[in-house]
């Protein structure tokens, strides 16, 4: 399978979302969540100033965005950007990605450590922020969380520990509480960072460091790899039929690398299964 540039020129794309009839992405290093069509014709929404990351909606339609450098969920209201929650209490470090569910309730990871300072990797905690900004601490002990799925039924979340190569899952309670933690699928050598569900229940997975995507099963299986041939960060099932993979990758990690070479890239690739469930 071969990927296609759909957009190239960004710092360092990340939370690619499909919503309405384009694909919502955050580029980190350049503060900016930004609308991609099919045609690769972009369309930049908000300035963040503390770094996007992850992307998703209240029922009502307001888009949420995780902030990252200063530990906030913000919320936009009409054209202003407005503090949903501060997490800075919960957040050992940097928050990441996210999954907004059905109900509001968003699910957010965070680093636990300087990763850039070199600091030693320590476990950390997933946030669940409720539809009226409340924040509680939702799962601890994870190794890095990072991209994350909520299935069509809605009764499992599954997170990404970047640093424990594996894919994690939770039953979500009707009060959004997480229990009955399991492993869904040890990852050999490959690195999670942004997941996506197809109507398989297989999750397509980025590997950075493994530079490639790879469709996982509950076990472990592999079915599918496409590689990417540089660092893959995130990727998305999107599209009118959902049956468009999106990738999006990065050269370099790091924000005054990234922003000065600016070669970071939205490629796609069509697949045989929808997507399914959240985000």
């Amino acid at each position: 399978m071969k990927l296609e540039t759909l957009l190239d020129g960004l710092c360092f794309g990340e939370g690619p979302r499909w919503h309405g009839d384009r694909l919502w992405l955050s580029d980190m290093h350049a503060h900016t969540v930004l609308t991609l069509d099919l045609t690769g014709k972009r369309e930049d929404v908000l300035h963040v100033p503390g770094k996007p990351s992850g992307l998703g909606w209240l029922p009502d339609g307001r888009l949420l965005v995780v902030s990252m450098n200063d530990r906030k969920l913000l919320r936009r209201d009409g054209t202003a950007l407005v503090l949903h929650a501060d997490l800075a209490s919960l957040a050992r470090f940097h928050c990441n990605d996210m999954v907004v569910d059905a109900h509001g309730r968003a699910f957010v990871g965070n680093f636990g450590f300087d990763l850039d300072a070199g600091e030693k990797p320590r476990p950390t905690e997933l946030i669940r922020v409720d539809p009226d900004g409340r924040a509680v601490v939702a799962a601890s002990e994870l190794r890095f969380p990072n991209g994350s799925v909520i299935t069509p039924d809605g009764a499992t979340l599954i997170v990404g520990e970047s640093f424990g190569g594996c894919l994690t899952a939770f039953a979500i309670g009707a009060d959004g509480g997480l229990s009955q933690r399991r492993e869904w699928a040890k990852l050999e050598k490959a690195v999670p960072d942004g997941i996506c569900l197809d109507a398989e229940n297989a999750v397509w997975v980025a590997s950075p460091l493994t530079n490639e995507v790879l469709r996982v099963h509950e076990g472990g299986a592999i079915s599918q790899r496409i590689s990417v041939g540089r660092p893959a960060i995130a990727c998305m099932l999107g599209g009118p039929d959902r049956r468009t993979l999106f990738v999006l990758s990065a050269d370099s990690f790091r924000a005054e690398e990234a922003a000065r070479l600016r070669t970071a890239r939205v490629e796609i690739v069509r697949v045989d299964v929808p997507g399914a469930g959240l985000p």
